[in-house]
């Protein structure tokens, strides 16, 4: 099927008789495609075919970062370019006892009054919601604009990998309008910069002892999760570090081995979900049990508020033939539990906001041992290496051959700039369009806003958005009256960049 087949189907699809229709028949496109970070091959293919029927100059790299050229039209031919900016990849993230693949499966979509969301699975309106402003702009004959440098990145949330390695001596443009914001209250000027972490832990296995003949997973479930920046400050529990909890707990009155730590989506996501195999005596089966029963009483107070659905439990498990030696399952479990989480200190120049926080996201067994994976988020480039300094202090003192690194790139923070152009005409625009003054915010979120500013350089960068909610969650959800509001916003904005 021809990508404007593709998207003659959606004629009959789910979003079909919401409006605009010119960009909804896109959003709903992406969600048929699965789009994993990591897994973008596809649907940089679809998007690279539909460009080159319209006639466009369409390419991608080996990472599948995609970049489409349009000329200026309406006038506006012979003005300076204008870079329209989003990622391809989405945070795959599944409700508990939902069984999805995510490599292979459509999404399913749901409308229920001014919301879609997906069915039991995050939705990826983050960012297919942007990718389908840019997508009906390059297929738009009638709106005016200037030439257009579409930039369409891979792995944004896993790293910004794409948008570090993407060829940028091809782009002319010096402005660069991003797609990437999650509300149309206000217009994005300014964010933080994030780098990613890993610590890889040694297992040093070996055969269980044969005293310990039960297993169980020992699981905890039931968080909200959520977005690992714009979550951050509302002080949810993070699955990987109660499962840290109960494992000393456990391993502080009983002889125990762990096997199989797992836990976490991605590492932009708070941790809703964590496990590992425990294997002990049988004889302390009884005690054991009573002692998660007593964590899950007090967990369940703890976070009442933040995640009143928060479960720790014990289900039944095959016993594994070897597991982490016991020095090296508690070495395992310091260090996830020790690694700050959370906020770690806040904007005293924009009250209210994060300044630097951190998210341990991920923890997944490797041949060797267990890989952690977490993230910092800062305003200031020196706090967030002040922070990965202070995990490698806490690695050399764990001992056992355990390793911290740098994972992907060192994304800068993008400064507020009062005097941006962009900023006064896109002000301007949402008055006219929405009969009212726009916020302008200034983020404790990382977005690849200050990549392009650096390596480009881009001079001038604004950010517009569109309400979503629960992003990087099940719940993930876009309110489609919002959208409807946003595109006379985007249409007014580059018809005026003269």
């Amino acid at each position: 099927m021809s990508a404007v087949d593709v998207i003659e189907a959606t004629n009959s699809g789910v979003l079909r008789d919401l409006e605009p229709r010119e960009v909804f028949q896109f959003f709903e496109v992406l969600t048929s495609i699965p789009r994993g970070s990591g897994n973008e091959e596809q649907v940089a293919n679809w998007v690279v075919d539909f460009a080159r029927t319209l006639g466009l100059e369409a390419t991608q790299d080996d990472l599948h970062c995609v970049l489409v050229k349009k000329p200026g039209q309406g006038g506006l031919e012979n003005a300076a370019p204008l870079i329209l900016h989003g990622h391809l990849d989405m945070v795959c993230e599944k409700a508990v006892g939902v069984e999805f693949d995510f490599v292979n499966q459509p999404l399913s979509l749901v409308v229920d009054g001014e919301y879609i969301s997906a069915s039991g699975t995050s939705l990826g309106a983050d960012n297919g919601i942007g990718v389908s402003y840019i997508l009906a702009l390059l297929e738009s004959k009638d709106i005016p604009h200037p030439p257009l440098e579409a930039v369409l990145t891979a792995m944004e949330e896993k790293g910004k990998v794409g948008a570090g390695q993407f060829d940028v001596t091809q782009l002319a443009g010096r402005r660069m309008i991003d797609f990437n914001w999650i509300t149309d209250e206000e217009i994005l000027a300014g964010c933080s910069g994030d780098v990613t972490f890993t610590v890889d832990v040694p297992g040093e296995f070996e055969p269980i002892p044969d005293t310990l003949t039960r297993a169980r997973s020992l699981e905890v479930r039931g968080l909200n999760g959520g977005h690992c920046e714009f979550d951050i400050q509302l002080e949810r529990a993070n699955a990987l570090q109660v499962l840290a909890r109960a494992v000393h707990r456990l391993s502080g009155e009983h002889e125990v081995r762990i096997a199989d730590p797992f836990g976490g989506a991605q590492n932009s996501a708070i941790p809703a979900d964590a496990s590992a195999v425990i294997v002990f005596n049988d004889a302390d089966t009884d005690s054991i049990e009573a002692l998660i029963a007593e964590l899950d009483v007090h967990v369940k107070s703890e976070y009442q508020i933040s995640d009143p659905a928060i479960r720790v439990e014990l289900k039944n498990a095959i016993r594994p033939n070897v597991a982490f030696s016991r020095a090296a399952g508690l070495r395992l479990m310091t260090v996830l539990r020790l690694i700050p989480q959370g906020v770690v200190s806040w904007n005293l120049h924009v009250p209210g906001r994060v300044e630097t926080s951190n998210n341990v996201g991920t923890l997944r067994p490797t041949a060797d041992g267990a890989r952690i994976m977490s993230t910092v988020t800062s305003a200031l480039t020196t706090r967030k290496h002040e922070l990965i300094e202070r995990v490698q202090a806490l690695v050399a003192l764990a001992g056992g051959g355990v390793v911290c690194e740098l994972y992907g790139l060192d994304a800068p923070e993008f400064p507020y700039r009062p005097q941006s152009q962009l900023l006064a005409t896109a002000s301007a625009a949402y008055r006219d369009v929405l009969g009212k003054e726009p916020n302008v915010e200034v983020s404790q979120c990382s977005l690849e806003l200050g990549m392009f500013s650096r390596r480009v350089p881009v001079a001038d960068i604004i950010s517009i958005g569109t309400e979503l909610q629960a992003l990087h969650s099940s719940a993930e959800r876009v309110n489609h009256k919002s959208v409807e509001r946003v595109w006379p916003l985007i249409k007014m904005v580059v018809s005026r960049l003269g």
